[in-house]
């Protein structure tokens, strides 16, 4: 019976594993649903523009310039693709004209690849369009080296495939701003919601490790935030060059305002989580009022997805005005260093929330020194 039991525990397992498997694939195939179907339309126009208006037969490097270019356009700055594309013409061109000079060969791969690079460089490009140069040369010369003289039609190829690649990503099938965003905005704000409910925790149990805990999530925070900031830049681009998305422009300006501040919530709640476990460290009591003002503060944080999703923005004001009631409370029933650092930072947390939900900083400076508790304000 026993060794039943431990077969279909291991059978469970292994179904359950494979489940897991299925919708990990599952929901891959559908994140990049868009890229892939972005780079068949791309490389199948590439080809017809190439072979049906330019006049090339065997356009090779057509439909591979648009899918080298296009795996920048998805969500990537315009300047960056176009680079991409240019790098690709160029290598290419320089290569043709190098292999019908020297052949092709051991050494001669490696002065075209070296030649296509430096040629890159001096046009103005950056390690990108270098790099890019250079894997076309060496497409060139390895794979389809010229049959004879210098053609530069290959080099029309690549830039009619780069060119095809930005008018799909641009007008055919613009990426979605706002999509971006989201995406890239939601990590930042799950990172800050766990960091604050650790450091709430921490406080309660007096656990020095949900602290440091709470540390970790501060630092993921802030390096999906730098991605953040990345997506914000490329999301105003696509909306300004997409006459689809232009009307989304307005949505931009919300994930602008909190980006900004988002990266000072980050930084204060850095601050918040090292003086918890100082006061953890010190054996300081803490007034359970600066716990659950900690808590409202993840409360505003979560709050704060609506409103950037185009929903109100009072939900996460009010909580981080209460969480600054709160503070507040304990900051005249206490002359604890510990706790008035904790509540230090979770006034200057709050206010950076109350600017993220597009309060105006005096406002929410004002907001917060002027928060009090209904019970204080009856006495």
């Amino acid at each position: 019976m026993i060794q039943r039991a431990r077969r279909d525990d291991l059978l469970e397992q292994a179904a359950e594993a494979s489940r897991t498997g299925l919708r990990t694939r599952r929901q891959s195939i559908e994140a990049g649903a868009r890229p892939i179907l972005h780079s068949a339309v791309a490389a199948s126009l590439a080809w017809l523009v190439a072979t049906e208006l330019v006049g090339h037969e065997q356009p090779f490097f057509a439909p591979i310039s648009a899918v080298i270019t296009l795996g920048l356009t998805v969500g990537e700055r315009r300047r960056r693709a176009i680079e991409l594309a240019i790098g690709v013409a160029v290598g290419i061109a320089i290569a043709d004209a190098l292999v019908a000079a020297i052949g092709t060969g051991t050494w001669q791969v490696g002065v075209i690849v070296a030649l296509a690079m430096v040629a890159a460089t001096l046009v103005g490009g950056g390690p990108l369009l270098a790099s890019q140069a250079g894997a076309s040369a060496v497409l060139v010369a390895t794979l389809q080296p010229p049959d004879g003289g210098v053609d530069f039609g290959r080099a029309l190829d690549a830039l009619v495939g780069g060119g095809i690649a930005l008018i799909v990503s641009s007008l055919l099938l613009p990426v979605h701003p706002m999509r971006l965003l989201r995406e890239s905005a939601g990590p930042v704000l799950d990172r800050l919601v766990e960091a604050l409910e650790q450091l709430a925790e921490a406080l309660t149990t007096r656990r020095a490790e949900a602290a440091d805990a709470a540390l970790v999530a501060v630092a993921r925070a802030d390096a999906v935030h730098v991605g953040l900031v990345s997506t914000l830049a490329a999301a105003g681009e696509a909306a300004r060059l997409s006459p689809q998305r232009r009307g989304e422009l307005g949505g931009l300006d919300r994930y602008a305002v909190a980006a900004g501040e988002l990266g000072r919530v980050i930084e204060n709640v850095r601050a918040l989580a090292r003086g918890v476990r100082r006061a953890i460290n010190l054996d300081d009591t803490v007034p359970p009022e600066a716990v659950q003002a900690i808590e409202e503060l993840a409360a505003s944080t979560r709050a704060l997805s609506d409103y950037l999703d185009g929903g109100d923005p009072e939900p996460a004001r009010a909580a981080a005005v209460h969480a600054a009631e709160l503070a507040n409370a304990v900051l005249e029933s206490t002359g604890n260093l510990s706790a008035v650092h904790i509540v230090g930072q979770i006034r200057l947390a709050a206010v950076d929330l109350l600017r993220a939900a597009a309060l105006e900083r005096d406002e929410a400076q004002e907001a917060v020194r002027g928060a009090r508790l209904e019970s204080e304000v009856k006495a």
